[in-house]
């Protein structure tokens, strides 16, 4: 699988699922029955490569917004897919409960609010019906390893004290910017004090102020951690040294993720090998954030919307990009669960004739930096085709196991029949024909005979060979579906025309109309 990393600037490929014995692994946990290499211990052979991931959660101060459920989310489903995948995942997402931000929002009560909003966090992202990440430290709960690492950092004169608090030094770390891009000359500063050193210096601990209601001892003084050396700890505390992949919002590259990088790697760490930034949420091309005051909760996004609508929002951008939230994206992905939901009302598993999408497309889309826009559109052709095993195969990566478990109703389909059959008694055949239309996009098709009507389940249209490959000819078949259930017949023919223009025919069936390249079977 490969996957487009910050840090380097392209596409790495991670281990492989399985390691011979003797691999060394990343996190450098003994395995019994395999020789170490020097640094590494090593995996016995066959066994599962692990997989340490490490994505930033939010700092808690009020419910979050869907902008900060996108990392929730790409991180469960990465590691939903590399579970599948057949390795052994360690996800970590962290959360923020002491920070600036939350002394501002609550000035003497922080840590009440952290703790609610913390709850909230909890009960928001759970809506999202994806489970829980493996570990979810606080960073309140392991402040003793955060103040060890500022030690660390202090005995191999990369930090200094100041007046109570500690500050990394900048300029002892030759690779600075490596990630970000940053000029260590060209930066501004960070944190005022006119106590530092370098104005480039960032706070690794921040001495306790008045008005402050927690802090915690240190051999610098009473004070509470800075922001970036609690991701450093957390890590470490849960991944080991070095892991595979840290994860966070495009925002966070810098200061956040530089600093994380330059003081873990300052204390002779590898850290992360793998670095994954999600673009942001914007609205109508503004990014989302709770400072401009332009968000949305998640959680009244998922009751106006559900919870698979909203996945499936975010499933038709690649992580690594933005993507526009508004009605008109939200509808689009609420027209797109319910396609799903009737191929499993009104559909039945169809023969794979003249197949070209397969699983191993599927997979080949996620290995290739986790495309999730390709694997939507293969799970909908999968749906035009009536393939719902694969489908239901490819819900379970992506937590949305629901759209399939859905019933076909038999009793509305009855009573738009017996509403037909009236209809056409009483020479009623516009009706007639309205309730056809209606029928077929409950996919029932029913045709007129002598005895009266007769219905078959309607699957779509079909594709022979590589004719759903041209994405104008997909739209031209269903257009022409649309228009030959709809009783418009001059448009019908006109569509077929064209297709036959293109090199494709396309034949009616009750049951689905097949396109077939010509020439091709």
């Amino acid at each position: 699988m490969r996957l487009t990393n910050t840090l380097t600037r392209r596409s790495e490929e991670l281990p492989p699922a399985r390691q011979p014995a003797g691999a060394p692994t990343p996190d450098g946990v003994a395995t019994p029955g395999a020789a170490p290499t020097p640094g590494a211990a090593a995996t016995p052979d066959g066994a599962p490569t692990r997989i340490g991931m490490y994505f930033c959660g939010p700092t808690v101060y009020q419910r979050i917004h869907v902008g900060n459920a996108r990392p929730f989310v790409i991180a469960m489903w990465l590691r939903s897919w590399l579970r599948a995948r057949g390795y052994d995942v360690r996800l970590v997402i962290n959360i923020t409960d002491v920070n600036d931000k939350i002394y501002e929002a609550a000035p003497g009560a922080s840590a009440a609010l952290a703790q609610q909003a913390s709850d909230w966090y909890i009960e928001d992202t759970g809506l999202l019906g994806l489970g829980r990440p493996d570990e979810e430290p606080k960073a309140t709960e392991t402040v003793p390893e955060i103040v060890a690492l500022i030690e660390e950092l202090v005995a191999r004169e990369m930090a200094y004290e100041a007046g109570g608090d500690v500050y990394f030094r900048v300029g002892r770390c030759p690779d600075y910017g490596c990630l970000s891009g940053q000029r260590p000359d060209e930066m501004q500063e960070q944190e005022p004090n006119p106590l530092k050193e370098d104005a480039r210096d960032f706070a690794l601990w921040k001495a306790h102020k008045p008005g402050e209601d927690t802090s915690w001892p240190s051999p610098w003084g009473d004070g509470r951690p800075g922001w970036h050396i609690e991701c450093s700890a957390m890590a470490e505390k849960f991944l080991g040294p070095e892991f595979e992949i840290h994860g966070g919002g495009l925002d966070l590259v810098f200061p956040h993720h530089e600093n994380e990088l330059a003081q873990s790697r300052a204390a002779g760490r590898g850290f992360a090998r793998v670095w994954m930034h999600n673009g942001m949420l914007r609205f109508t091309g503004e990014k989302m954030s709770k400072s401009l005051g332009n968000v949305a909760a998640l959680r009244d996004v998922i009751e106006q919307w559900g919870r698979e609508t909203f996945l499936l929002f975010l499933l038709t951008g690649h992580w690594s990009k933005p993507i526009d939230f508004s009605d008109e994206t939200m509808t689009q992905a609420a027209v797109q669960a319910e396609s799903f939901r009737n191929v499993f009302r009104f559909g039945a598993e169809r023969p794979r004739i003249g197949v070209t999408r397969t699983w191993e497309h599927f997979v080949d889309a996620l290995d290739d930096d986790f495309n999730t826009p390709a694997a939507l559109a293969i799970m909908h052709s999968w749906r035009v085709n009536g393939f719902l095993d694969d489908l239901r195969r490819a819900f379970q990566i992506f937590g949305l196991e629901s759209l399939s478990a859905v019933e076909f109703d038999e009793s509305a389909v009855r009573s738009i029949l017996d509403a037909r059959r009236d209809a056409r008694g009483a020479k009623d055949f516009a009706t007639a024909d309205r309730l056809r239309a209606d029928l077929w996009r409950a996919k029932v098709a029913v045709a007129d005979t002598p005895d009266g009507q007769v219905t078959t389940r309607y699957f779509g249209v079909r594709y022979m060979g590589t004719a759903d490959d041209d994405p104008d000819v997909r739209r031209m078949a269903e257009e022409f579906e649309t228009a030959r259930w709809t009783g418009d017949r001059p448009q019908a023919k006109a569509i077929a025309l064209g297709l036959r223009k293109l090199g494709y025919s396309i034949e009616e069936l009750t049951d689905g109309a097949v396109v077939v390249r010509l020439g091709r079977a």
